[in-house]
């Protein structure tokens, strides 16, 4: 099992993410599971989203205190809260950031390995608002292989409609060339 925590503020789709992550794992023949953790609603709010995913049935119905994999849609969140908080050693942070890794790495003490992905410029770019849900999903799936766009494409249809559905289809498949990986 996959085990992945997103970090991002209200409104830019973290919950969306992890929610769409597991209707395309579904969709592939696998189980998963995605659900929220916020505070007060309001927009620019730090929120937490949940996603699992397996090759067999999930039992456990908990937040993901140890994840493998650790998505952060904002860069800003990093300097209110440690992102790297209970990830696995030889887990992933996926930082939407123009930023090199050895510069974050730097700046936050990561020890574990760091992908980016300058998601806000995609975003900007392809949907014209700085929502960066499907850019990183991108990266996500890149990284993680968890996802192709061709897999994401119909979950990105029921979600987004006809019209909005290509435009982020296009932001995943931009994010899922661009994402750089350490190593």
């Amino acid at each position: 099992m996959i085990e992945i925590r997103f970090h991002g503020r209200g409104g830019q789709g973290a919950v969306t993410s992890a929610e769409l992550m597991a209707r395309t794992a579904i969709g592939g023949g696998k189980y998963a599971q995605a659900f929220p953790n916020f505070g007060p609603e309001r927009r620019g709010a730090p929120v937490t989203a949940y996603l699992r995913i397996s090759d067999s049935p999930i039992r456990v119905r908990e937040k993901v205190y140890n994840p493998n994999v650790v998505v952060v849609l904002d860069p800003s969140i990093m300097n209110v809260t440690k992102v790297d908080t209970g990830l696995a050693a030889d887990g992933v942070l996926i930082i939407n950031s123009a930023k090199p890794a050895a510069e974050l790495r730097k700046a936050f003490g990561f020890k574990q390995k760091i992908a980016t992905v300058d998601a806000l410029h995609i975003a900007l770019e392809e949907l014209k608002a700085p929502i960066t849900n499907t850019v990183m999903m991108g990266a996500l799936s890149k990284v993680m292989g968890v996802a192709t766009p061709a897999q994401v494409k119909g979950p990105l249809e029921e979600r987004f409609g006809p019209g909005l559905a290509p435009k982020n289809l296009k932001a995943f498949e931009r994010a899922y060339e661009a994402a750089k990986a350490e190593g």
